[in-house]
């Protein structure tokens, strides 16, 4: 038990026999010295007094503090593993002290503080059974050891049974105090041990999830360069090689046809604002904060009336949002409407276009639907516009829906719950 100034306490259980497991515990706990410290300061005071009290240096005495010796330095290995062996090793304690009482005669002051580091030592063997069983063993051999010492002379009979008796409860009742404590402190050290263990167990969980969350924003990043890139390669990209084509042409007919080649400049004028319009729109979709201080209502209608002008598809919109809404939040609803009008003048070739925003029903809805010319969405939901959307009402615990037709428009239909969303 003990060994380089520390106790070690190990898992002694057996599957197949529950009441004789003990939890694994760290020795470098302050009340697990405290346990050695007592036991070492039991020892010592077993020796000191049968060899002060009374004072007597003989063979005999130096056979009893060697027995006393050899039951302490049996505290530097306790069993590990099969019950056997710990069922010997606490028979061979109790032999010791049994044989060191009845032959060489140590005194029952010895035999109680000998029994009592046993007890100690039971409690980090043993589980509740064999604790108690322990107990149970000290109690009939101290016990049995001093009652049935003679009594001389007779004169003190009683006097000596009332000492016996009182003593013997004395040490019954150490002996429960002891069990009980020591439980204690056991029980006290298997929590922190369990606390440090849940620490370490939500430390991990921690910085897996700060990994995880890590390579979501690397792959939702490099997702985002990749449909910017395709938008630029198919909008901008035709769109300019569009323009160099009419250029072209307005440089052959210059000269031969006058009308021709202005028609051809003025195409390319046409294409040349469009590819602006694109730069402008990629640039917008490249802002961290696309709201840059303005209230949700303002951005909208501000984005509403820049997509009118640039496209002249005619909008409505109808928005209420009597509450604040948290910077993520904003910034999604945001950003699906923006996708969602991108898609419908890239795609959609529609002339009206109706918007609704409002907080009800403690939810917050959001539609956007148009008079275009439809898809099938179970054909077509893959497209990084679509699966953009989608994912960001996701990441917000929201459901998105579309519904849509060939030749009958398209409807998108967002919705998130108010109570996660609130400030």
């Amino acid at each position: 038990m003990v060994q380089n100034n520390h106790y070690y306490y190990m898992d002694f259980s057996s599957p197949s026999l529950p009441f004789f497991r003990t939890p694994m515990v760290n020795s470098t706990s302050q009340s697990f010295r405290l346990l050695l410290y007592l036991e070492w300061l039991l020892l010592t005071t077993a020796v000191l007094m049968e060899v002060l009290l009374p004072l007597e240096l003989s063979w005999r005495s130096l056979v009893q503090v060697l027995m006393i010796f050899g039951f302490g330095l049996m505290g530097l290995r306790v069993p590990t593993k099969k019950l056997e062996t710990k069922l010997l090793y606490t028979t061979v304690e109790f032999a010791i002290v049994l044989f060191a009482a009845i032959e060489y005669g140590i005194s029952s002051r010895t035999v109680f503080l000998l029994c009592l580091v046993l007890l100690m030592r039971s409690c980090l063997i043993f589980g509740r059974a064999g604790q108690m069983a322990v107990l149970g063993l000290a109690f009939l051999c101290y016990g049995t050891l001093l009652l049935t010492k003679p009594i001389v002379p007779e004169k003190y009979r009683t006097a000596v049974w009332d000492w016996r008796l009182s003593s013997v409860l004395l040490f019954s009742l150490t002996l429960v105090f002891a069990l009980l404590l020591i439980n204690a402190l056991l029980a006290e050290r298997q929590s922190r041990k369990q606390l440090q263990i849940a620490h370490q167990e939500l430390e991990m969980t921690h910085e897996q999830l700060r990994y995880y969350a890590l390579r979501i924003e690397d792959q939702a990043t490099l997702q985002e360069r990749n449909r910017i890139a395709r938008e630029i390669h198919d909008g901008l990209g035709h769109t300019l090689a569009a323009q160099s084509i009419q250029l072209n042409n307005a440089l052959l007919f210059w000269q031969s046809n006058n009308d021709k080649a202005l028609t051809f400049l003025k195409q390319a004028k046409q294409l040349g604002a469009e590819a602006l319009l694109e730069i402008r729109r990629s640039v917008s979709v490249l802002r961290s904060n696309p709201l840059q201080g303005q209230s949700l209502n303002s951005a909208i209608e501000k984005l509403l009336k820049d997509f009118q002008d640039n496209t002249g598809i005619k909008l409505s919109s109808k928005i209420y949002l009597p509450l604040s809404l948290p910077v993520e939040v904003n910034t999604t609803v945001y950003r699906i409407v923006q996708e969602s009008l991108t898609n419908i003048y890239k795609h959609a070739h529609a002339t009206t276009v109706a918007v609704e925003l409002q907080q009800e029903s403690g939810k917050l809805h959001l539609s956007i639907e148009d008079n275009g010319e439809g898809f099938d969405p179970t054909q077509n939901t893959t497209g990084f516009g679509l699966q953009g959307m989608r994912e960001r009402a996701m990441g917000l615990r929201g459901q998105f829906n579309i519904h849509s037709q060939p030749g009958k428009g398209c409807r998108i239909c967002v919705s998130f719950p108010l109570s996660n969303l609130l400030l």
